[in-house]
């Protein structure tokens, strides 16, 4: 099954997928950037809708201003079904003395939020969602990604990892799969397109990892030339059946129906047709549908 915030659902209900991205999303980094205006999320998500768009994963983790009490209304109205996430991120984004707090009790918290409730709502979360280091996995990393193991084998819910410009992924892969036990097929790599190595991608891929790529955002424009090469030399090699991919909107401006960015409905309405015109509708279809379907549904 697949967890959303309306309920569990099927997998083949889920549908065509943005597979990374945040409706909801504050943090000190975002100081007058922060998406925390519901109508605007609504906005947002309606366009996504009208561009055949059927489900959001919010990848925003605990702390950081998930709005899960706007969550299902948003879903509701504009008929999309969306993901919230538990999770902890990098340390730096969080106000000062709240990782200290929380870090004790970090896997009770996942477990919780996936289980029962995130706060005192019925709202679930459907992933956990982790955080590495700049090429390295500091202690901050590991012990927020040993909790999410922990809490993954509870559940079965799958591991969303955000990569710091899209570094330390084997490492990730070294410490949840190899050290503690969690399946590949139940971890996700995000972020790849910021580092465009096919190479590197490559031996992701054979170690049975899904591997997300996102944008375009404003935040990681630089990489956008480069996000079709990395998706068709992937293809090419076999592994169109564990590739994802995201909008990652993360500032208000990044918006497209109410900031100055392409926003969530630029997945389909453009990438989606030069991906299917390069690489084939089957494999477009497998990035914004099959694939999601199979990633996101938990393995217990």
């Amino acid at each position: 099954m697949i967890r959303t915030v309306t309920g569990d659902i099927g997998p083949d209900q889920l549908g065509v997928t943005d597979s990374h991205d945040h409706l909801f999303f504050s943090t000190p980094f975002l100081a007058g950037q922060e998406l925390d205006d519901v109508d605007a999320a609504l906005a947002e998500t309606r366009a996504f809708a009208a561009a055949g768009g059927q489900a959001i994963v919010q990848w925003t983790p605990h702390g950081l201003g998930r709005r899960v009490d706007a969550l299902p209304g948003i879903s509701t109205t504009a008929g999309v079904s969306l993901i919230a996430a538990t999770g902890l991120h990098r340390a730096e984004l969080y106000p000062e003395g709240f990782v200290d707090q929380v870090r004790p009790k970090l896997a009770e918290i996942f477990h919780a939020e996936l289980a029962v409730g995130i706060g005192n709502s019925p709202v679930r979360a459907g992933l956990i969602k982790v955080a590495g280091g700049y090429h390295v996995l500091d202690s901050h990393a590991r012990w927020v990604m040993r909790a999410a193991a922990e809490a993954h084998h509870a559940t079965g819910a799958p591991i969303a990892v955000h990569h710091e410009l899209g570094t330390a992924a084997d490492a990730v892969l070294d410490l949840l799969v190899d050290e503690l036990a969690v399946p590949p097929a139940s971890v996700i790599l995000g972020h790849l397109n910021r580092f465009p190595d096919h190479r590197g991608h490559l031996e992701l891929a054979e170690r049975g990892a899904w591997l997300a790529f996102d944008g375009p955002s404003r935040a990681n424009h630089a990489t956008d030339p480069w996000l079709i090469d990395c998706l068709a030399a992937l293809a090419d090699a076999g592994y169109a059946d564990r590739l994802l991919l995201g909008g990652d909107t993360t500032t208000a401006r990044a918006r497209g129906a109410t900031g100055e960015g392409p926003g969530m409905p630029y997945l389909l309405t453009h990438l989606r047709p030069r991906i299917a015109r390069r690489l084939g509708a089957e494999v477009a279809d497998a990035v914004f549908t099959t694939n999601p379907a199979r990633a996101f549904d938990w393995s217990g």
